[in-house]
């Protein structure tokens, strides 16, 4: 699995006890951001691991990016795995013929998607969709059973068809109208000094994504020299417009076939007015961001064994090299920077403690300040 995953399927991991193959995201070092795993990246977890038994894959990111699904699915069904794909920023993909395909017609197994993102769903709204006959239906159906409340919300399942019901009748309309909608919108933003909207061009190509959803709009705003952690502050308190996701050098302002005119053009308004008080909002606190291979730290123990065994909260200045027993996750996007089991080293904990001192959000730490650390009591669990 992409070692770019939710903190739910990590979630997951833990309960479960599964082992998991970690396969090294696509990382723009000049953008400081990351790509799904290639098809050849998937490959060659499988030759190195041929007990693997299937994969899982998040497209698209947060950001927009979208994996090669269809060369993913070649690679796992010519061994006969299953492919997963978290498609939690995915509802409106099957909708519309000019956005990137959706999981199950690129051939994904099981693709597992959030209707309260893109869809027109209630909070907590997702559905699980299932092709093929390398996963047991009435398996698959006996697990989400082990999962899921015994007292589900009709309103939840009344959302839920309506979106169904809108996006069969509509969906195309909706979607296309919504589609044009957001290219002007980009271009408007783009238009605004200082401000850099990501596009196609710098998430597409060799050692990138392989497709690109424009409904994130990501701005870049290294141009104003603020950060996207005080950017997305400034705009919630100053025009209640709240940024789908901030990062150290951007924000992301999702659109949606919701928005109309008024939502964009409030929006438009306040980019224009953050670029023109950019000024009160430097210098943008520095970020410690680690190099590729700093990032990747090494998994000594199972995530599992690792949460539930022996821990002990220790200062951050002398928690390198010991083995995490917590998640700690920058949110939103909610991928973890550190997981259980993993063996911590400086340039991680380094950009964590930079990242909160810029406005980093670490809402699962033990500690969210992360003035300590849970870790493992040193001498319990196998290597």
């Amino acid at each position: 699995m992409g070692r770019d995953a939710h903190k739910s399927v990590v979630s997951g991991l833990i309960i479960s006890g599964v082992r998991p193959i970690w396969v090294d995201p696509e990382w723009d070092g000049a953008r400081h951001i990351a790509h799904p795993p290639s098809a050849a990246a998937f490959e060659r977890a499988f030759d190195e691991h041929p007990e693997a038994r299937g994969a899982l894959v998040t497209s698209p990111t947060p950001y927009g990016s979208c994996a090669d699904l269809a060369g993913i699915a070649e690679v796992c069904h010519r061994r006969g795995r299953p492919l997963i794909v978290d498609e939690a920023w995915g509802a409106h993909l099957p909708f519309c013929s000019e956005l990137p395909s959706w999981a199950m017609d690129a051939g994904a197994d099981v693709c597992v998607t959030s209707i309260h993102k893109m869809g027109s769903g209630l909070e907590q709204g997702s559905v699980f969709h299932l092709r093929g006959d390398l996963i047991e239906p009435a398996a698959l159906k006996s697990r989400a059973d082990l999962l899921g409340t015994t007292s589900p919300s009709v309103l939840l399942y009344a959302g839920m068809d309506g979106w169904r019901r809108q996006m069969m009748l509509h969906g195309e309309e909706l979607l296309g109208a919504a589609l044009r909608r957001a290219h002007a919108v980009r271009d408007e933003i783009a238009a605004i000094d200082g401000l850099h909207v990501d596009g196609r061009a710098d998430y597409v190509g060799p050692g990138l994504g392989s497709d690109f959803d424009p409904f994130p709009v990501v701005i870049d705003l290294t141009g104003l020299g603020v950060s996207g952690y005080r950017a997305a502050d400034w705009l919630r308190e100053q025009h209640a417009v709240n940024a789908h996701l901030a990062d150290h050098r951007r924000i992301s302002t999702q659109l949606t076939h919701a928005d109309d005119p008024s939502t964009t053009g409030a929006l438009l308004t306040a980019l224009g007015e953050l670029a023109d008080h950019a000024e009160d909002l430097r210098p943008a606190p520095e970020v410690a961001v680690p190099a590729p291979d700093e990032l990747r730290l090494e998994q000594s123990r199972l995530p599992r064994d690792a949460y539930f065994g022996a821990t002990e909260d220790l200062p951050v200045a002398r928690a390198a090299g010991r083995v995490a027993a917590e998640m700690i996750t920058p949110y939103p996007p909610g991928i973890p920077a550190v997981l259980p089991g993993e063996v911590l080293n400086q340039p991680v904990l380094d950009y964590l403690r930079s990242g909160v001192k810029a406005g980093m959000n670490l809402p699962d730490a033990a500690d969210p300040g992360l003035d300590t650390i849970r870790v493992l009591v040193e001498g319990t669990g196998a290597d």
